[in-house]
Protein backbone atom coordinates (compact mmCIF):
# COMPACT_ATOMS: atom_id res chain seq x y z
CA UNK A 1 0.00 0.00 0.00
CA UNK A 2 1.42 3.34 -0.95
CA UNK A 3 2.27 5.80 1.80
CA UNK A 4 1.49 8.81 -0.39
CA UNK A 5 -1.38 9.34 -2.80
CA UNK A 6 -0.04 9.43 -6.36
CA UNK A 7 0.38 12.85 -7.87
CA UNK A 8 -0.68 13.32 -11.51
CA UNK A 9 0.70 16.20 -13.54
CA UNK A 10 -1.35 17.71 -16.33
CA UNK A 11 -0.43 20.51 -18.72
CA UNK A 12 -3.26 22.19 -20.59
CA UNK A 13 -3.03 22.16 -24.38
CA UNK A 14 -1.16 25.19 -25.67
CA UNK A 15 0.15 26.16 -22.25
CA UNK A 16 3.81 26.66 -21.48
CA UNK A 17 5.40 23.49 -20.15
CA UNK A 18 6.45 23.60 -16.53
CA UNK A 19 10.12 24.03 -15.82
CA UNK A 20 12.19 20.90 -15.37
CA UNK A 21 12.06 19.52 -11.83
CA UNK A 22 14.87 20.63 -9.58
CA UNK A 23 17.26 17.73 -8.79
CA UNK A 24 16.63 16.12 -5.43
CA UNK A 25 20.08 16.92 -4.02
CA UNK A 26 19.73 20.61 -4.81
CA UNK A 27 16.52 20.69 -2.75
CA UNK A 28 18.33 19.53 0.38
CA UNK A 29 19.31 22.17 2.90
CA UNK A 30 22.93 23.24 3.17
CA UNK A 31 23.44 21.11 6.28
CA UNK A 32 21.92 17.96 4.75
CA UNK A 33 23.60 18.37 1.36
CA UNK A 34 27.09 18.31 2.85
CA UNK A 35 26.41 15.65 5.47
CA UNK A 36 29.46 13.52 4.50
CA UNK A 37 31.70 16.55 5.08
CA UNK A 38 30.25 17.16 8.55
CA UNK A 39 30.59 13.46 9.42
CA UNK A 40 34.24 13.38 8.31
CA UNK A 41 34.94 16.53 10.34
CA UNK A 42 33.18 15.00 13.36
CA UNK A 43 35.25 11.81 12.99
CA UNK A 44 38.46 13.83 12.79
CA UNK A 45 37.48 15.97 15.79
CA UNK A 46 36.65 12.88 17.84
CA UNK A 47 39.94 11.18 16.98
CA UNK A 48 41.86 14.34 17.80
CA UNK A 49 40.11 14.77 21.15
CA UNK A 50 40.54 11.10 22.03
CA UNK A 51 44.27 11.20 21.28
CA UNK A 52 45.02 14.73 22.47
CA UNK A 53 43.00 15.16 25.67
CA UNK A 54 44.40 12.96 28.42
CA UNK A 55 41.75 11.05 30.34
CA UNK A 56 38.86 12.15 28.09
CA UNK A 57 37.96 8.62 27.01
CA UNK A 58 37.91 7.40 30.62
CA UNK A 59 35.77 10.37 31.69
CA UNK A 60 33.25 9.85 28.88
CA UNK A 61 33.04 6.15 29.70
CA UNK A 62 32.70 6.62 33.47
CA UNK A 63 28.88 6.91 33.51
CA UNK A 64 27.13 4.11 31.64
CA UNK A 65 23.44 3.71 30.81
CA UNK A 66 23.76 -0.02 30.09
CA UNK A 67 26.82 -2.26 30.21
CA UNK A 68 29.37 -0.87 27.81
CA UNK A 69 27.27 2.07 26.55
CA UNK A 70 28.32 5.47 28.02
CA UNK A 71 25.78 8.12 28.97
CA UNK A 72 27.04 10.63 26.33
CA UNK A 73 26.16 8.10 23.62
CA UNK A 74 22.63 7.83 25.02
CA UNK A 75 22.29 11.62 25.09
CA UNK A 76 23.47 11.88 21.48
CA UNK A 77 21.07 9.15 20.33
CA UNK A 78 18.16 10.73 22.21
CA UNK A 79 18.82 14.14 20.63
CA UNK A 80 19.22 12.44 17.24
CA UNK A 81 16.07 10.31 17.36
CA UNK A 82 13.61 12.59 19.15
CA UNK A 83 12.93 15.07 16.29
CA UNK A 84 12.54 12.23 13.79
CA UNK A 85 10.02 10.42 16.01
CA UNK A 86 8.19 13.70 16.65
CA UNK A 87 7.59 13.91 12.87
CA UNK A 88 5.87 10.52 12.73
CA UNK A 89 2.10 10.67 12.13
CA UNK A 90 1.14 7.98 14.59
CA UNK A 91 -2.43 7.87 13.33
CA UNK A 92 -1.14 6.32 10.08
CA UNK A 93 0.69 3.41 11.69
CA UNK A 94 -2.29 1.10 11.24
CA UNK A 95 -2.28 1.76 7.51
CA UNK A 96 1.41 0.90 7.29
CA UNK A 97 0.95 -2.25 9.38
CA UNK A 98 -1.50 -3.56 6.75
CA UNK A 99 1.19 -3.49 4.04
CA UNK A 100 2.11 -7.17 4.10
CA UNK A 101 4.65 -6.85 1.29
CA UNK A 102 6.66 -4.39 3.35
CA UNK A 103 6.37 -6.22 6.68
CA UNK A 104 7.13 -9.70 5.38
CA UNK A 105 10.02 -8.45 3.24
CA UNK A 106 11.51 -6.60 6.21
CA UNK A 107 11.26 -9.62 8.51
CA UNK A 108 12.94 -11.89 5.95
CA UNK A 109 15.71 -9.40 5.22
CA UNK A 110 16.40 -8.57 8.86
CA UNK A 111 16.08 -11.93 10.56
CA UNK A 112 16.90 -14.52 7.88
CA UNK A 113 19.09 -12.93 5.21
CA UNK A 114 20.96 -10.25 7.20
CA UNK A 115 22.48 -12.50 9.89
CA UNK A 116 23.31 -15.16 7.28
CA UNK A 117 25.11 -12.62 5.06
CA UNK A 118 27.18 -11.31 7.99
CA UNK A 119 27.99 -14.87 9.08
CA UNK A 120 29.21 -15.75 5.58
CA UNK A 121 31.29 -12.57 5.18
CA UNK A 122 32.82 -12.90 8.66
CA UNK A 123 33.96 -16.47 7.99
CA UNK A 124 35.15 -15.71 4.45
CA UNK A 125 37.19 -12.62 5.31
CA UNK A 126 38.14 -13.22 8.97
CA UNK A 127 38.57 -16.99 9.11
CA UNK A 128 41.90 -16.59 10.95
CA UNK A 129 40.56 -14.02 13.44
CA UNK A 130 38.01 -15.77 15.68
CA UNK A 131 37.50 -12.80 18.02
CA UNK A 132 36.84 -10.28 15.25
CA UNK A 133 34.71 -12.83 13.41
CA UNK A 134 32.55 -13.44 16.48
CA UNK A 135 32.22 -9.70 17.08
CA UNK A 136 30.96 -9.13 13.55
CA UNK A 137 28.42 -11.94 13.86
CA UNK A 138 27.17 -10.30 17.07
CA UNK A 139 26.83 -7.01 15.14
CA UNK A 140 24.96 -8.72 12.30
CA UNK A 141 22.39 -10.16 14.71
CA UNK A 142 21.60 -6.74 16.22
CA UNK A 143 19.07 -5.16 13.87
CA UNK A 144 18.92 -1.38 13.79
CA UNK A 145 16.36 0.43 15.96
CA UNK A 146 17.94 3.88 16.27
CA UNK A 147 20.17 5.51 13.68
CA UNK A 148 18.14 4.02 10.81
CA UNK A 149 15.53 6.69 11.53
CA UNK A 150 18.07 9.37 10.57
CA UNK A 151 19.07 7.71 7.29
CA UNK A 152 15.42 7.07 6.47
CA UNK A 153 14.50 10.72 7.02
CA UNK A 154 17.49 12.05 5.08
CA UNK A 155 16.63 9.87 2.10
CA UNK A 156 12.94 10.84 2.07
CA UNK A 157 11.76 7.45 3.33
CA UNK A 158 8.36 6.73 4.88
CA UNK A 159 8.55 7.86 8.51
CA UNK A 160 5.52 5.91 9.63
CA UNK A 161 6.77 2.75 7.94
CA UNK A 162 10.16 3.20 9.60
CA UNK A 163 8.49 3.51 13.02
CA UNK A 164 6.55 0.27 12.44
CA UNK A 165 9.58 -1.67 11.19
CA UNK A 166 11.75 -0.42 14.05
CA UNK A 167 9.09 -1.49 16.57
CA UNK A 168 8.85 -4.89 14.88
CA UNK A 169 12.63 -5.32 14.96
CA UNK A 170 12.64 -4.41 18.64
CA UNK A 171 10.14 -7.16 19.49
CA UNK A 172 12.02 -9.74 17.44
CA UNK A 173 15.29 -8.61 19.01
CA UNK A 174 14.02 -9.35 22.50
CA UNK A 175 12.50 -12.68 21.45
CA UNK A 176 15.12 -14.03 19.05
CA UNK A 177 18.55 -12.44 19.64
CA UNK A 178 19.82 -14.95 22.21
CA UNK A 179 18.60 -17.95 20.21
CA UNK A 180 20.07 -16.65 16.96
CA UNK A 181 23.37 -15.93 18.71
CA UNK A 182 23.56 -19.55 19.86
CA UNK A 183 22.61 -20.79 16.39
CA UNK A 184 25.17 -18.73 14.44
CA UNK A 185 28.01 -19.08 16.95
CA UNK A 186 27.56 -22.72 18.03
CA UNK A 187 25.05 -24.75 16.00
CA UNK A 188 25.72 -23.63 12.40
CA UNK A 189 29.53 -23.74 12.65
CA UNK A 190 29.18 -27.26 14.06
CA UNK A 191 27.03 -28.32 11.11
CA UNK A 192 29.60 -26.87 8.70
CA UNK A 193 32.59 -28.38 10.50
CA UNK A 194 33.91 -24.97 11.62
CA UNK A 195 35.52 -24.31 14.99
CA UNK A 196 33.74 -21.64 17.02
CA UNK A 197 33.16 -20.69 20.65
CA UNK A 198 29.85 -20.37 22.46
CA UNK A 199 28.09 -17.32 23.82
CA UNK A 200 25.54 -16.52 26.53
CA UNK A 201 23.42 -13.41 26.02
CA UNK A 202 21.02 -12.09 28.65
CA UNK A 203 17.49 -11.43 27.41
CA UNK A 204 17.27 -8.77 30.12
CA UNK A 205 20.23 -6.90 28.59
CA UNK A 206 18.50 -6.90 25.19
CA UNK A 207 15.18 -5.72 26.65
CA UNK A 208 16.93 -2.94 28.57
CA UNK A 209 18.75 -1.78 25.43
CA UNK A 210 15.52 -1.63 23.44
CA UNK A 211 13.61 0.12 26.24
CA UNK A 212 16.29 2.77 26.71
CA UNK A 213 17.47 3.47 23.18
CA UNK A 214 14.08 3.23 21.47
CA UNK A 215 11.47 3.56 24.22
CA UNK A 216 12.60 6.90 25.66
CA UNK A 217 12.81 8.91 22.39
CA UNK A 218 9.69 7.18 21.04
CA UNK A 219 7.67 8.22 24.08
CA UNK A 220 9.08 11.77 23.89
CA UNK A 221 8.22 12.08 20.19
CA UNK A 222 4.72 10.66 20.63
CA UNK A 223 3.89 12.98 23.56
CA UNK A 224 5.28 16.00 21.68
CA UNK A 225 2.95 15.35 18.74
CA UNK A 226 -0.02 14.51 20.95
CA UNK A 227 0.26 17.63 23.10
CA UNK A 228 1.39 19.95 20.30
CA UNK A 229 -1.46 19.06 17.96
CA UNK A 230 -4.09 19.22 20.71
CA UNK A 231 -2.92 22.58 22.05
CA UNK A 232 -1.85 24.44 18.88
CA UNK A 233 -3.30 22.42 16.00
CA UNK A 234 -1.92 20.29 13.17
CA UNK A 235 -0.98 23.21 10.90
CA UNK A 236 1.08 24.95 13.59
CA UNK A 237 2.77 21.68 14.55
CA UNK A 238 3.81 20.78 11.00
CA UNK A 239 4.69 24.27 9.74
CA UNK A 240 6.15 25.89 12.86
CA UNK A 241 7.38 23.36 15.40
CA UNK A 242 8.76 20.58 13.17
CA UNK A 243 11.01 22.96 11.12
CA UNK A 244 12.45 24.26 14.40
CA UNK A 245 13.26 20.93 16.03
CA UNK A 246 14.22 19.09 12.80
CA UNK A 247 17.85 20.30 12.62
CA UNK A 248 18.48 19.05 16.17
CA UNK A 249 18.61 15.49 14.81
CA UNK A 250 21.65 16.27 12.69
CA UNK A 251 23.43 17.88 15.64
CA UNK A 252 22.68 14.78 17.71
CA UNK A 253 24.14 12.57 14.98
CA UNK A 254 27.36 14.61 14.76
CA UNK A 255 27.70 14.73 18.55
CA UNK A 256 27.33 10.93 18.69
CA UNK A 257 30.02 10.50 16.03
CA UNK A 258 32.42 12.80 17.91
CA UNK A 259 31.88 10.88 21.17
CA UNK A 260 32.27 7.48 19.49
CA UNK A 261 35.57 8.42 17.91
CA UNK A 262 36.81 10.18 21.05
CA UNK A 263 36.06 7.05 23.11
CA UNK A 264 37.86 4.72 20.70
CA UNK A 265 40.50 7.05 19.24
CA UNK A 266 43.44 5.19 20.74
CA UNK A 267 42.07 1.78 19.81
CA UNK A 268 41.48 2.86 16.21
CA UNK A 269 44.82 4.58 15.69
CA UNK A 270 46.64 1.88 17.65
CA UNK A 271 45.30 -1.00 15.52
CA UNK A 272 44.92 0.43 12.01
CA UNK A 273 45.42 -2.88 10.18
CA UNK A 274 42.91 -4.68 12.41
CA UNK A 275 40.38 -1.90 11.83
CA UNK A 276 40.84 -2.23 8.06
CA UNK A 277 40.33 -5.98 8.22
CA UNK A 278 37.13 -5.58 10.24
CA UNK A 279 35.96 -2.82 7.89
CA UNK A 280 36.16 -5.00 4.77
CA UNK A 281 33.31 -7.43 5.57
CA UNK A 282 31.25 -4.57 7.01
CA UNK A 283 31.47 -2.55 3.80
CA UNK A 284 30.51 -5.63 1.79
CA UNK A 285 27.60 -6.26 4.13
CA UNK A 286 26.18 -2.74 3.87
CA UNK A 287 26.46 -2.76 0.08
CA UNK A 288 24.88 -6.21 -0.34
CA UNK A 289 22.02 -5.69 2.10
CA UNK A 290 21.10 -2.17 0.98
CA UNK A 291 21.29 -2.93 -2.75
CA UNK A 292 19.41 -6.20 -2.40
CA UNK A 293 16.66 -4.62 -0.30
CA UNK A 294 16.31 -1.67 -2.68
CA UNK A 295 16.02 -4.02 -5.66
CA UNK A 296 13.48 -6.14 -3.77
CA UNK A 297 11.34 -3.11 -2.90
CA UNK A 298 11.38 -1.95 -6.50
CA UNK A 299 10.56 -5.45 -7.74
CA UNK A 300 7.63 -5.77 -5.33
CA UNK A 301 6.16 -2.52 -6.59
CA UNK A 302 6.66 -0.55 -3.38
CA UNK A 303 6.80 3.22 -3.81
CA UNK A 304 10.09 5.05 -3.28
CA UNK A 305 9.56 6.09 0.37
CA UNK A 306 8.86 2.53 1.47
CA UNK A 307 11.61 1.09 -0.72
CA UNK A 308 14.09 3.46 0.95
CA UNK A 309 12.76 2.52 4.38
CA UNK A 310 13.06 -1.19 3.59
CA UNK A 311 16.65 -0.69 2.39
CA UNK A 312 17.96 1.26 5.36
CA UNK A 313 16.25 -0.93 7.97
CA UNK A 314 17.81 -3.99 6.27
CA UNK A 315 21.32 -2.51 6.08
CA UNK A 316 21.56 -0.84 9.50
CA UNK A 317 22.59 -2.48 12.77
CA UNK A 318 21.95 -1.79 16.45
CA UNK A 319 25.50 -0.93 17.44
CA UNK A 320 24.46 0.07 21.00
CA UNK A 321 23.25 -3.48 21.67
CA UNK A 322 26.17 -5.12 19.82
CA UNK A 323 28.75 -3.14 21.83
CA UNK A 324 26.94 -3.86 25.09
CA UNK A 325 26.79 -7.60 24.34
CA UNK A 326 30.43 -7.78 23.20
CA UNK A 327 31.71 -5.95 26.28
CA UNK A 328 29.37 -7.76 28.69
CA UNK A 329 30.23 -11.23 27.38
CA UNK A 330 33.85 -10.94 26.23
CA UNK A 331 35.24 -7.89 28.07
CA UNK A 332 36.01 -4.29 27.16
CA UNK A 333 39.50 -5.03 25.81
CA UNK A 334 38.50 -8.09 23.75
CA UNK A 335 38.71 -8.43 19.98
CA UNK A 336 34.95 -8.94 19.93
CA UNK A 337 34.47 -5.55 21.58
CA UNK A 338 36.83 -3.89 19.07
CA UNK A 339 34.77 -5.37 16.21
CA UNK A 340 31.61 -4.04 17.83
CA UNK A 341 33.13 -0.58 18.12
CA UNK A 342 34.40 -0.54 14.54
CA UNK A 343 30.87 -1.40 13.34
CA UNK A 344 29.27 2.04 13.81
CA UNK A 345 32.47 3.81 12.76
CA UNK A 346 32.13 2.16 9.36
CA UNK A 347 28.34 2.18 9.28
CA UNK A 348 27.91 5.94 9.72
CA UNK A 349 29.89 7.08 6.64
CA UNK A 350 28.74 4.04 4.60
CA UNK A 351 25.03 4.62 5.15
CA UNK A 352 25.47 8.38 4.78
CA UNK A 353 26.89 7.66 1.32
CA UNK A 354 23.96 5.32 0.59
CA UNK A 355 21.57 8.19 1.37
CA UNK A 356 23.01 9.95 -1.68
CA UNK A 357 22.74 6.78 -3.74
CA UNK A 358 19.07 6.55 -2.75
CA UNK A 359 18.40 10.18 -3.66
CA UNK A 360 20.10 9.66 -7.03
CA UNK A 361 18.09 6.49 -7.70
CA UNK A 362 14.85 8.12 -6.59
CA UNK A 363 14.25 10.24 -9.66
CA UNK A 364 15.93 7.78 -12.02
CA UNK A 365 13.78 4.81 -11.01
CA UNK A 366 10.64 6.25 -9.43
CA UNK A 367 10.09 9.67 -11.00
CA UNK A 368 8.83 12.65 -9.01
CA UNK A 369 8.09 11.97 -5.35
CA UNK A 370 6.05 14.50 -3.33
CA UNK A 371 7.79 14.38 0.07
CA UNK A 372 10.97 16.32 0.67
CA UNK A 373 14.05 14.52 1.90
CA UNK A 374 16.28 15.77 4.67
CA UNK A 375 16.25 16.68 8.34
CA UNK A 376 16.42 20.44 8.02
CA UNK A 377 14.27 22.86 6.01
CA UNK A 378 15.64 23.35 2.52
CA UNK A 379 14.61 24.91 -0.75
CA UNK A 380 11.54 23.61 -2.46
CA UNK A 381 11.06 22.58 -6.01
CA UNK A 382 8.80 24.56 -8.32
CA UNK A 383 5.19 23.39 -8.23
CA UNK A 384 3.62 22.51 -11.60
CA UNK A 385 0.87 24.83 -12.76
CA UNK A 386 -1.78 22.11 -12.79
CA UNK A 387 -1.60 19.40 -10.20
CA UNK A 388 -4.35 16.92 -9.50
CA UNK A 389 -4.11 14.53 -6.51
Amino acid sequence: MSSEAPVHLEVAEGSTPDPAPVPVLSRLSFLDRFLPVWILLAMGLGLGLGRGVHGLSRALDSAQVTAGVPAPIFVGLLVMMYPVLAKVRYGRLGEVARDRRLLVSSLILNWLIGPAVMFALAWLLLADQPAYRTGLIVVGLARCIAMVLIWNDLSGGDREAAAVLVALNSLFQIAAYSGLGYFYLVVLPGWLGLKSGGIHISVGLIAASVAIFLGVPLLAGFLTRLVGVRVKGEEWYESRLIPRIGPIALYGLLFTVVVLFALQGREITGHPLEVLRIAAPLLCYFAVMWTGAFALGKGLGLDYPRTATLSFTAAGNNFELAIAVAIGVFGATSGEALAGVVGPLIEVPALAALVYVALFARRRLFGAVPREAGLTPGATAPVPSKVRS
